[in-house]
């Protein structure tokens, strides 16, 4: 494996095992939204945007359309469908891990109190773009760990479901 390939895998499973190790700091906590979870979700999502940058840099030099046609070309090799729309759901997913971050910091209390439809939409979003990048379109042992992280995950979300739901 070369820099390139190790930088831009590594990135995103420390992004993904940051992001899962938060939320097992929030189960802890309860609704209580302490420092050390915030910082792991915060790390989680820099190392996520690292991930985008490295893909970006290493495979499609810098790039939208190379990377909209790399995008397109795994999705036929998946799916049969020649469609490189999930880009656009990669940047949508990019934004909305940032503005978790940047909400949890800028007004803790608000970010607490948010109707719990939000939470779930969040989680939800979390949850697909996890499984599909860590589970659906990876082989080997990574399969495996991307769906431990995924199985962890959603038992953190199930044991905070009274408080939250």
């Amino acid at each position: 494996m070369d820099t390139g390939e190790w930088l831009t895998k590594g990135t995103v499973w420390l992004a993904l095992s940051l992001y899962v190790a938060s939320e097992m700091g929030a189960t802890r906590r309860g609704r209580e939204l302490s420092h050390a979870t915030r910082w792991l979700n915060t790390a989680g999502c820099i190392a996520f945007l690292a991930h985008v940058a490295a893909a970006f840099h290493f495979y499609h030099h810098w790039s939208h359309a190379a990377a909209y046609a790399d995008t397109a070309r795994q999705t036929a090799e998946f799916s049969g469908w020649n469609w490189g729309g999930g880009l656009y759901i990669n940047y949508a997913f990019a934004l909305v891990w940032l503005g978790e971050v940047v909400w949890s910091w800028a007004n803790p209390n608000g970010y607490l109190q948010r109707p719990n439809w939000v939470n779930w939409f969040v989680r939800g979003f979390f949850l697909f773009m996890m499984f599909n990048g860590a589970v659906v379109f990876v082989h080997n042992a990574a399969r495996w760990f991307g769906l431990i992280l995924c199985l962890t995950l959603t038992s953190c979300w199930w044991r905070r479901r009274k408080g939250m739901s």
